[in-house]
């Protein structure tokens, strides 16, 4: 039997909000026809709707939708502060979600599951540019910012535009298993369905790019060498200057300390191992410079906000 899934959209819509989901459900049904997706769009007005990149899409006219929808999901769009103003919008978004086992958004289209109150004291997330916004204009949610997406209930939020793709990936392996998810994801050629708790920002986005070249290359030794001696002494002399200038240089120029950052970079090598080997924890945590499998514990569920062991069970490839 086959699941309905109703992407609404309205005109300005993130092309990518829509189109991400939309092909891994397509995908998952190619795989598996028998248990797969029938997708529909719909928006305010039928007929051609216009995303902000200028992409048309066809969509029916969502006031004439009717449930049951196993999933309903909502886009975002930079039109956002229009939409949220469109009593009829919102109160279809409600009606529907009433008929759903499951609501959803991507990006900032928490803002309508919001206006229309289905995230009334649920823990959400959104893009980390509109995360402020929405805590500020929706005191009863708790917005995170941080998480790529966050299920509350039958309630689920995604963060910016492609996290969209693993919001979907994450539908697929609760639905039918983290295998068919994995086939799906491999077919898009995308990344082997990032955990909802990781941070939307990897390990590039999360620090400032070093106006000192020699910066730049010691952040790229850094990550390429987890195993070797990455204290501030040793990278100090890497870099040719004392400890207290070193530290003091690679804090301004990349916003995070050097052992925040060799940490973080640490846990994203052992993440890396965990997904395309079936080495031991304890070689995992020498690999990547963690040093002891009580240290990559400790450290993986600081930063993954999940345990090694749970993650490889879950996002671990066939192919190493």
């Amino acid at each position: 039997m086959h699941r309905r899934v109703l992407i609404v959209v309205f005109p300005g819509f993130q092309l990518l909000d829509m189109a991400g989901p939309a092909d891994v459900f397509a995908t998952a049904d190619l795989i598996m026809p028998e248990g797969g997706y029938r997708l529909e769009v719909a928006a305010p007005r039928a007929g051609a709707v216009p995303a902000g990149n200028g992409v048309v899409v066809m969509a029916a006219a969502l006031g004439e939708v009717e449930g049951p929808i196993d999933t309903l999901l909502v886009a975002g769009g930079m039109t956002m502060p229009a939409q949220v103003k469109d009593e009829a919008l919102v109160r279809d978004i409600a009606r529907l979600a009433g008929t759903a086992r499951r609501t959803a958004s991507v990006c900032n289209g928490a803002f309508l599951l919001a206006e229309a109150g289905l995230l009334d004291h649920r823990r959400a997330t959104t893009h980390w540019l509109a995360a402020h916004d929405l805590q500020s204009r929706y005191a009863c949610v708790d917005v995170d910012p941080d998480p790529l997406y966050i299920e509350d209930g039958d309630v689920w939020t995604s963060a910016g535009v492609l996290s969209g793709v693993d919001l979907a990936l994450a539908f697929v392996a609760r639905d039918h298993g983290h295998a068919l998810a994995r086939d799906v994801a491999r077919g898009l050629v995308v990344y082997l369905h990032r955990p909802g708790g990781q941070s939307q920002f990897s390990m590039p986005m999360r620090t400032l790019t070093p106006r000192s070249e020699p910066l730049r290359e010691l952040l790229s030794y850094i990550d390429a060498h987890p195993d070797t001696d990455l204290s501030v002494p040793a990278l100090a002399r890497r870099a040719r200057m004392s400890e207290r200038h070193f530290s003091r240089v690679f804090t301004r120029q990349t916003g995070l300390s050097p052992g925040r950052y060799v940490e973080r970079s640490r846990a994203d090598a052992a993440r890396r191992l965990l997904e395309v080997t079936d080495h031991p924890l304890d070689t995992v945590a020498r690999e990547s410079g963690l040093g002891t499998a009580e240290t990559l514990y400790r450290v993986f569920r600081r930063h993954w906000r999940i345990s090694p062991g749970d993650h490889r069970r879950r996002f671990q490839s066939k192919e190493k």
